[in-house]
């Protein structure tokens, strides 16, 4: 039986540059530079050039509609951007920053895995340079002020606690911490509401830092914030209560994307983190930009399937940012696609060519959803030990049935040299020209329009259904004047729909708003379907349990 390294012990056992060494590839002089130790640093944003972004080319890793473990679209974007790199390509990858939920939770961290890793793996997973935490400071700060004027100025902003719906937040699962009342204890302890605690990721703060163009934006965006209302039923923003800039002075360094390095040494820049089931779920604008700035191609990912993640990277981040992606990569393993074909969990490894053919079409869904925008992926199968030939083959040949090349990935576990075919597949692609991203709907539609677009056009439902509390919250947004922000979808991401269960390509479903929140100051509208959980909780036996660290300071049980 053959036996394989952890990602830890590959981590832990590779030889990392200096990282000087690593910005001298991107052409940069280590006086730039930002350092955090030997191997982390920040960029100043200074160093994004827009001339330089119009030439370079992006190039987003997507999924279909993923298992609980995810079907690692960080490892093939990190293997492919080893594979560029490989071919003579100059390319940086460019991907979000772990939670700490996850990483003590049941998914694990965030860095990639096999040989396809960015590194230093431990910091990366573990508080990295402390961005989540600026943005939890941030945030908590807003809630401190909102408490704080309750307590001493509601004579003169008269807020109605009840319509305060900002929650505090921290970087871990506990959900003993999702529903409260604060305030308890008299007088002096302010007035007693009801609140609670989300995860980090999935703060307002953590979306405006992803999607602000500059530190001054950022303020603006902070100020933006719908904290709720007046007893006389007007609306209240971060911004009346002078709780912007302190919040910006909290985020100064967050705001600055850093640079770390692949395990074969080439550049990868991680920023920002927002979950994509109830937030954008992409790395920063800046990030993004800053890739783009040094590099001639950037490999990026956006989280979950493509109904999530990717939706909102072209609808919303490329809206904002202006980018306009050359590439698309759809991953794919055949694990998830047994999944969708009806396999059990205990199944997933076992090798099904019969469910894999009936799981295909949860491929060609997204294959599809991708073309509707402009863009012709190209399928990356993340290779498994547990994969046939004749279960590749099966992808390959439906594939090419809808005019898309499937290639097969295999850089967790021979890195740069196991992705040089789906590098030159994607270069392929865009050296043809074939691409030309669109959006799938005008900024300017009314909000329930757009979201039975995204509802009929992405998920396949066949109508959409508004309680009666989000038909009120329609209303309120068009009196706010906030009509004509973009649609950022919260949804399960085990399904198209709204009902985890209904896998594969579910016909003939409904979706149901629930309910519609207001992120003014990320600058989007936040539809809810079903029941979404901001803040998760551990499982039964949480990774936490089997981690450890030595006298030496060498840590163990880390995925």
């Amino acid at each position: 039986m053959t036996t394989f390294k952890s990602d830890l012990d590959i981590a832990q056992q590779s030889q990392p540059k200096h990282i000087k060494d690593i910005a001298s590839i991107l052409n940069l002089d280590s006086d730039t530079l930002e350092f955090y130790g030997h191997t982390k640093a920040k960029l100043p944003l200074s160093l994004i050039d827009q001339e330089k972004i119009e030439k370079s080319n992006l190039i987003l890793v997507t999924a279909l509609t993923p298992t609980p473990a995810g079907e690692g679209k960080t490892t093939v974007s990190i293997g492919l951007s080893e594979g560029m790199n490989k071919i003579g390509k100059k390319t940086t990858v460019v991907l979000r920053e772990p939670s700490l939920g996850p990483v003590f939770g049941m998914k694990g961290g965030a860095a990639g895995g096999g040989y396809s890793q960015v590194i230093p793996m431990e910091d990366i997973n573990l508080h990295f340079t402390g961005d989540f935490a600026a943005i939890e400071k941030a945030n908590n700060l807003l809630s401190a002020l909102i408490d704080n004027n309750l307590h001493f100025k509601n004579k003169e902003f008269r807020i109605d606690p009840r319509t305060v719906e900002w929650k505090r937040v921290i970087d871990l699962n506990d959900r003993a911490l999702r529903n409260m009342v604060i305030g308890l204890g008299g007088k002096l302890n302010s007035i007693p509401r009801e609140d609670g605690f989300n995860i980090t990721a999935a703060s307002e703060i953590m979306a405006i830092l992803c999607l602000s163009n500059n530190l001054e934006d950022l303020k603006t965006k902070l100020g933006n914030i719908f904290v709720g209302f007046t007893f006389d039923r007007e609306p209240i923003y971060a911004r009346d209560l002078n709780a912007h800039k302190p919040m910006a002075i909290l985020l100064k360094d967050a705001i600055k994307p850093n640079l770390v390095q692949t395990l074969e040494g080439n550049p990868a820049i991680i920023h920002g983190g927002p979950f994509a089931n109830i937030a954008q779920g992409t790395n920063s604008i800046i990030a993004t930009k800053m890739g783009m700035s040094l590099s001639d191609y950037v490999v990026t990912e956006a989280g979950f399937g493509a109904d999530l993640g990717a939706e909102k990277f072209l609808n919303i981040k490329c809206g904002y940012a202006g980018l306009r992606p050359k590439g698309l990569v759809l991953v794919a393993t055949i694990r998830a696609l047994r999944h969708h074909g009806g396999a059990k969990k205990e199944e997933y490894n076992t090798p099904s060519p019969e469910k894999v053919a009936i799981g295909l079409a949860n491929l060609g869904k997204h294959i599809e959803n991708s073309k509707k925008f402009g863009l012709n992926p190209v399928v990356a199968i993340n290779s498994f030990t547990s994969d046939t030939e004749e279960e590749e083959k099966l992808i390959i040949d439906y594939c090419a049935k809808h005019n898309v090349q499937a290639v097969v990935s295999d850089g967790w576990a021979n890195g740069g040299k196991g992705c040089t075919e789906i590098a030159n597949a994607v270069i392929q692609s865009i050296e043809e020209g074939s691409n030309n991203f669109k959006p799938l709907y005008d900024w300017n539609e009314t909000t329930q329009n757009k979201i039975n677009i995204i509802a009929k056009e992405i998920y396949g439902a066949d109508s959409v259904e508004f309680s009666k509390q989000s038909e009120n919250t329609l209303k309120r947004i068009s009196k706010l004047g906030l009509d004509k922000l973009p649609i950022c979808m919260a949804k399960t991401q085990y399904s198209f729909s709204d009902n985890e269960k209904l896998i594969c390509r579910p016909k003939g479903f409904h979706v149901t708003v629930r309910e519609i929140e207001i992120a003014a100051g990320a600058g989007f509208i936040i539809p809810i379907l079903g029941k979404i959980m901001r803040m998760p909780g551990l499982p039964r036996v949480p990774a936490a349990e089997g981690m450890d660290i030595d006298a030496n300071g060498k840590i163990s049980g880390l995925s």
